[in-house]
């Protein structure tokens, strides 16, 4: 499978977008259930997980090539951390974890980037 390379010419507010997208899709998938439920739904896990790799991933782009876009998303170095425990140590993966992260640190993050890409759009940063 070859990658394309239009990554190199995207604007930042592309990659807080797939955050955002990202996000809502994690949010459209546990709407509706609990915690237990998402422990028993190995479907839903992963599909959660791999929103959150797709975030962490955009967040990794977005620290190399702006920094000071990536200084103004306080959680976004714990984020590239979670994404790289998602991905590359996946046995010790707590769901638990992760579904605090849902509750908790996704709403955040969510803020955080819709404030940015508002700024951006406005010319602001």
């Amino acid at each position: 499978m070859r990658v394309s390379n239009n990554s190199m010419q995207r604007d930042p507010c592309a990659y807080l977008n797939d955050i955002l997208e990202a996000a809502a899709a994690i949010n459209e998938a546990t709407a509706a259930i609990d915690e237990s439920s998402y422990i028993g739904s190995r479907l839903i896990r992963s599909a959660v997980e791999r929103e959150f790799i797709t975030i962490g991933e955009a967040l990794k782009v977005i620290a190399v090539r702006n920094p000071h876009l990536f200084e103004a998303i306080p959680e976004g170095r714990q984020i590239i951390d979670f994404r790289n425990l998602l991905t590359h140590e996946y046995l010790n993966v707590s769901h638990r974890v992760v579904w605090g992260a849902i509750q908790v640190h996704l709403p955040v993050l969510v803020e955080h980037c819709r404030q940015l890409v508002d700024e951006l759009k406005n010319g602001n940063s």
